[in-house]
């Protein structure tokens, strides 16, 4: 979930094409939150690796405008 601002859905799945290369961002679903403040982005992979999942873990975390990351 991250802040609602212009191109952060993009952001994400670019981030998460660098690292799951076979991910389809036209399964990309998103949510703003109640009061429109935020905006939730949901993405599915099929990991390979733990190192894999943990460097696009880690990744979006480091990202200024990303608030959470489950």
């Amino acid at each position: 979930m991250g802040r609602k601002q212009p191109g952060f859905a993009q952001t994400v799945t670019e981030i998460v094409r660098r690292h799951a290369r076979d991910f389809d961002p036209a399964t990309t679903e998103m949510r703003p939150s109640r009061q429109g403040k935020y905006l939730s982005v949901t993405c599915v992979v099929r990991a390979t690796s733990r190192e894999q999942l943990d460097a696009l873990y880690q990744e979006l975390c480091d990202h200024p405008a990303v608030v959470m990351v489950l």
